[in-house]
């Protein structure tokens, strides 16, 4: 088994309807429930996570923003908002006090990670080797690996060498698009991994329906 994290989510910003989506995906069986700092403004981001929790569901912000500053803005809105997680983010420095106290679970980027959309540089092991000194740091509770975002990686290798690195969970963020590529996480031990656009966009059986979508994601993330 592998966790299956719906992200609220396309190309790389949170969906408009993102809180319209939240009520038709309780009785799926999801348990996790993800949206942006982009795409969402502090008060969005708050009525998203107040609907998600009170339908029961655990929430994750991921920061994509590029800049520090950004980044800080981002993990601020995230604690007024009450995330359960905050994802991403390549500023753990900065992070890491906003987030002292608050229970929030925080789990960055490892490796190099450039542009918006997201993309991943850097080799294998520095990529490990990145997850290696985050999740040695107070307050990290594992990594938002953007395996499918390298653009030459072997895919199975680095997920496989960031889960033995990593101190914590590895959840793997961003172009999963197939079931085959959900299963090569999982075999890599992987914790958990996220969809977003892919579900939008209608890749999964039960198109263009989105609660169809993720029972059928569901069902592969029950049975790896």
């Amino acid at each position: 088994m592998i966790n299956f994290i719906l992200m609220l989510t396309h190309g790389d910003a949170t969906v408009p309807d993102a809180v319209e989506h939240v009520e038709r995906l309780t009785g799926t069986g999801l348990r996790y429930l993800g949206f942006k700092d982009v795409g969402a403004t502090p008060q969005r981001q708050k009525e998203i996570n107040a609907a998600a929790h009170a339908a029961g569901f655990e929430t994750m912000l991921e920061v994509v923003s590029v800049s520090r500053e950004a980044e800080i803005a981002s993990v601020t809105a995230a604690v007024a908002a009450g995330v359960d997680w905050v994802l991403g983010g390549t500023h753990p420095d900065a992070a890491l006090p906003l987030l002292r106290g608050t229970g929030i679970r925080y789990c960055p980027f490892p490796g190099r990670v450039v542009g918006h959309p997201s993309v991943l540089e850097g080799s294998v092991a520095e990529i490990a080797a990145s997850a290696a000194q985050l999740t040695a740091l107070d307050g990290v509770g594992g990594v938002d690996l953007l395996a499918y975002r390298h653009a030459d990686a072997d895919i199975a290798a680095l997920t496989a060498a960031v889960v033995a690195a990593s101190a914590g969970p590895v959840i793997a963020a961003g172009s999963v698009v197939a079931e085959s590529q959900i299963r090569t996480l999982a075999a890599a031990g992987a914790w958990g991994f996220t969809i977003g656009s892919a579900i939008f966009d209608g890749a999964f059986p039960g198109a263009p329906d989105v609660a169809a979508q993720v029972a059928a994601v569901l069902a592969v993330a029950d049975a790896v």
